[in-house]
């Protein structure tokens, strides 16, 4: 049976991705870095970021990825370290600000049935799930990037090599699946209660 939630889910699933993409260039770009403005990364317009096989495996197999923002350190203003800490967080805390405002939405609309009411669940969902996934401290991740700002050792250069295969074997095994299903609905509600208390 044809799954509509997948075309409703199409346009919410560009601008999270759009959004995250658009957040660490703008951040390096606040920093001192015009890598990003240079490569045409400082917009939300979704062909500027998007892998065309990436979405397409990200939309059908809930796995994927997006064109990754390049950016320079040495062009930072400050420590550089703590800069690329702040480019790697803008993604999700991107995703987390854009997820809060799909449910302050649903919210204020009275949104419970139809079209609109699941355009906005599938948004937030999207976006507290790439705030969760990319928060996994695994190369080429962004929490990985927030780890290695505190590791020290061999150890990080080894993990930098074989990131990648680490990554597709806790998803072929299911493990980030497992993972990520309890964090997303803890996120969720952290999200939900959030709005409660601010009206």
């Amino acid at each position: 049976m044809f799954d509509i939630s997948l075309i409703v889910g199409l346009p919410a699933l560009l601008l999270a991705i759009s959004g995250h993409e658009y957040a660490h260039a703008l951040v390096a770009d606040s920093l001192g870095d015009p890598t990003p403005r240079r490569m045409g990364r400082l917009t939300l317009n979704p062909l500027a970021h998007l892998d065309p096989v990436g979405i397409l495996c990200l939309w059908l197999l809930r796995f994927g990825w997006a064109r990754p923002v390049q950016v320079n350190p040495y062009f930072f203003r400050g420590n550089r370290s703590t800069g690329l800490l702040l480019v790697a967080l803008a993604g999700p805390a991107a995703n987390l600000v854009m997820a809060w405002l799909g449910v302050a939405a649903t919210k204020a609309l009275g949104l419970s049935l139809g079209m609109g009411a699941l355009l906005l669940r599938t948004f937030v969902v999207y976006n507290v799930g790439l705030a969760v996934f990319n928060l996994i401290p695994v190369p080429p991740l962004d929490g990985w990037r927030v780890l290695e700002r505190f590791a020290r050792g061999e150890w990080v250069e080894t993990a930098e090599r074989y990131g990648w295969v680490l990554l597709l074997v806790l998803l072929a095994s299911g493990a980030i699946g497992h993972l990520m299903g309890p964090l997303v609905g803890v996120v969720y509600r952290l999200l939900d209660t959030l709005t409660f208390f601010l009206g």
